[in-house]
């Protein structure tokens, strides 16, 4: 059940869509995203005397894209994602412990089961807790990409229709749980969408970090440093769990909650990808973007060099087997500096 602003929500309709709709003109939720937008991004790094940048704590966690995390707030202070454009950034926080889940969520094919993944550390068996709920991402990149001309592979109904399944699936599948939902953020589509002089589409803001102690909500923006540890290898599985029978409709397993260890759960790939990968690497940078995002015109400075070091990787390790041993997890452990060093 879903609640906003301590009261019950409810339309006549059973259907994702207008309930969205009905979300996203509440003058509750208007007045969060307003205020939200109203705070400046924060420039999130681990570097040591990077300019204009400020130092996360020690403890902080940062999810990819398709990856969840549950924390305890005792042992993280900080949980963030941003590279989202078409994506949502998905945050569930129990009122009572503070125990706080994030996921970056792509797909409405992972939300369901994804969903049970994030409240299985959240709540008891039988608890009534309450949940706080944050919605973030997913610009409104409908008029742009109806009339950008673009040569991919998805069809201008695809492109216009991305962003709004995946936000109506979220809210069909909180709906659907019997669990006591309060959204307290809901900035997505229009609410996260800037145009400029062309009519061009693009995100207000594409990450944001969340205070455990507090459940506070800011937009930050992660560097190379902040989103460790293994960036490559969990960049990897992004792209190739969708052919992993295993990860079917599920969203990455990254950390542990009890330990404080990233356990980066394993994935296989095809050998194939290698010659995949030779031939992306050989594309121009604009057919990268064409081929490889859902919102070609608004990725990040990093996107294509991000992308070059993926295809990389699987080029020189076209065997799955040399990154996951025995299909077990790639552990990493917290140093007091707050860095992270493999397990061995």
């Amino acid at each position: 059940m879903i609640f906003v602003d301590g009261i019950p929500f409810s339309t006549c309709s059973s259907q994702g869509t207008e309930d969205l709709i009905a979300l996203l003109e509440h003058p509750f939720l208007v007045s969060a995203s307003n205020k939200l937008k109203a705070i400046p991004v924060t420039k999130v790094s681990v570097m040591e005397g990077s300019r204009g940048k400020r130092s996360t704590p020690a403890k902080h966690v940062y999810v990819f894209q398709r990856e969840f995390a549950t924390v305890d707030p005792a042992l993280v202070e900080l949980v963030g994602t941003d590279e989202a454009t078409t994506c949502v950034g998905l945050v569930i926080r129990n009122q009572k412990t503070g125990w706080t889940s994030i996921a970056h969520v792509d797909s409405p094919e992972v939300v369901d089961l994804g969903l049970t993944q994030m409240l299985s550390l959240l709540i008891d068996q039988n608890s009534d807790a309450e949940l706080d709920v944050h919605i973030v991402g997913a610009f409104e990149d409908a008029v742009t990409n109806q009339t950008s001309g673009r040569s991919g592979s998805e069809s201008e109904s695809e492109l216009y229709n991305h962003s709004i399944p995946l936000c109506s699936k979220i809210i069909e599948a909180l709906q659907n749980k019997g669990n006591i939902f309060h959204i307290q953020t809901f900035c997505v589509l229009g609410h996260n969408t800037v145009r400029d002089s062309d009519g061009n589409a693009y995100p207000v803001f594409n990450g944001f970090m969340v205070e455990t102690s507090s459940g506070s909500v800011r937009p930050a923006n992660f560097d190379g440093s902040s989103r460790c540890p293994d960036e490559i290898v969990r960049r990897i599985r992004v792209t190739v769990s969708y052919s992993d029978p295993s990860w079917k409709g599920k969203l990455l397993e990254t950390y542990d909650s009890h330990s404080d260890q990233y356990q980066i759960a394993p994935c296989s790939w095809n050998p194939r990808w290698k010659g995949y990968a030779l031939s992306l690497q050989q594309l121009s940078d604009s057919d990268i973007l064409q081929n490889c995002s859902t919102s070609p015109s608004a990725e990040g400075p990093d996107f294509l060099d991000n992308h070059r070091r993926l295809f990389d990787y699987l080029i020189q390790h076209p065997n799955w087997r040399e990154t996951f041993p025995m299909r077990k997890p790639r552990i990493f452990n917290r140093t007091a500096s707050g860095d992270w060093i493999k397990a061995e």
